[in-house]
């Protein structure tokens, strides 16, 4: 180990546990599929608002800014907590605002004409951001343990956390792969499969799909659990599906925003949809 990886261990140390969401990798990829789908119009719309850069450029952009003064009111749209017993629908809200109102707003104010450029812009960055955090369990994970940071496991023998090996260990350990290498290899639904993931969604549809997953994750790693080859194996096929729908229903979002003439299947309810 070098000098300077030994200097830069206490520094993440210090990092907020809740300053990751998938990773950088999961929203590149998520950002990524998303790309690939999106229609002529719709890409020329995001380039212009991004200024010529991509969806992937801004993926995780919200992660830093939520720890800014500037952007903190936006800490808590990454999430909707939800304790051990609490049904989905039963999960009571906080003031501040969760990830399926935040995204939910967001797409309203894209769809909106009277909007400003900057607030557009600032809208669909954290659409990009907030579409894959919506796919990750953990963020549908308990309040108890603050969605997972809390709830201490090892990964093959190093201290670690749940939320931590959802965000980046496992979806790492399952491929060696760049986020285009990812999307090369999951991108690939058929036309039957990609109505399936499509069809009648919505932010909280989509949060309660996500939710399905979570207490199956608790009840596979409780504390103190080592994840190993075993736990990757059962896992990965998981992440993958997560980050194609994340993709997908990004695609279908934006574009049912953008492009006036596409018929979209989620069912996001926006007012002045298609015009800019």
């Amino acid at each position: 180990m070098t000098i300077r990886n030994l200097l830069l261990i206490p520094l993440i140390a210090l990092m907020p546990l809740s300053a990751f969401s998938w990773g950088q990798k999961g929203h590149d990829t998520t950002a990524s599929i998303a790309e690939r789908h999106l229609t002529p119009a719709t890409q020329a719309a995001v380039t212009d608002l991004l200024d010529g850069k991509s969806l992937v450029y801004y993926a995780n952009w919200p992660d830093n800014a939520c720890h800014t003064p500037e952007y903190a009111y936006t800490k808590t749209w990454h999430y909707k907590n939800i304790d051990a017993g609490q049904s989905y629908a039963d999960a009571p809200d906080i003031p501040e605002g969760n990830i399926v109102v935040a995204l939910e707003e967001q797409c309203r104010v894209l769809a909106d004409s009277a909007s400003t450029r900057r607030q557009k812009w600032l809208a669909l960055v954290l659409t990009v951001h907030f579409m894959g955090d919506l796919h990750q369990p953990m963020h549908m994970g308990r309040l108890s343990d603050r969605g997972g940071n809390s709830h201490k496991i090892t990964f093959f023998g190093a201290p670690t956390n749940l939320h931590s090996v959802w965000d980046t260990d496992l979806p790492e350990a399952a491929h060696k792969w760049s986020y285009t290498e990812w999307a090369d290899n999951i991108d690939r639904a058929t036309e039957a499969q990609t109505e399936e993931i499509l069809s009648g969604g919505t932010p909280d549809r989509w949060g309660e799909e996500t939710y399905g997953i979570v207490e199956k994750v608790y009840h596979s790693t409780p504390e103190g659990t080592d994840v190993s080859y075993d736990y990757i194996a059962e896992w990965t096929p998981v992440v993958e599906d997560r980050f194609l729908r994340g993709g997908l229903r990004l695609a279908d979002l934006l574009n049912g925003i953008f492009d006036p003439g596409y018929v979209r299947l989620n069912r996001i309810d926006t007012d002045n949809e298609g015009e800019q």
